[in-house]
């Protein structure tokens, strides 16, 4: 259920504009298999504003330690090799459009999401296997899991 404060008209304009920074994020990553740093800067940006208008400075502060703590998070990830650079800086910057308190639901909604992705991926590719040689060294190999990430930072920003 989306929580009753979010339909005020500047809560609805950020929710559509974190809406056209997922879609964006996802054209991307689905066909260049990036998301461009401006790009995560423009959320990060929307995020913290968002986090002012809903709960003032200590909201903002709060989505702040959020991002920070998600940048040092996915950033080893990224490090270990299990996640892309521009899926770090992305979950980061969807992170600022929460609370820290919130970020196990975040978490958990893209972890959610994740799995979808992979259920579609994997039959997509199954589908198109008999017509093409894999190629597991081609970046489109890998899951686009930045889909993942926008889709379930929206439905956790809703969430709220």
């Amino acid at each position: 259920m989306i929580a009753p404060e979010l339909w005020t008209m500047p809560s609805v304009l950020f929710l559509v504009a974190l809406a056209g920074v997922v879609g964006m994020a996802a054209y991307t990553d689905v066909t260049q298999r990036r998301i461009p740093n401006w790009l995560c800067g423009v959320n990060l940006a929307l995020g913290l504003a968002f986090a002012w208008v809903q709960a003032g400075w200590p909201g903002m502060g709060w989505a702040a330690l959020h991002a920070v703590i998600a940048l040092l998070v996915t950033m080893g990830l990224f490090a270990a090799r299990v996640i892309g650079a521009g899926d770090a800086k992305f979950y980061a910057s969807m992170a600022a459009w929460l609370p820290v308190t919130a970020g196990l639901r975040l978490l958990v909604s893209v972890a959610l999401a994740g799995l979808l992705l992979l259920i579609v991926f994997f039959a997509v590719r199954l589908r198109g296997r008999a017509n093409r040689p894999a190629d597991r060294e081609s970046p489109f190999a890998k899951l686009p899991y930045g889909v993942a990430i926008g889709i379930g930072g929206l439905v956790a920003v809703l969430a709220q």
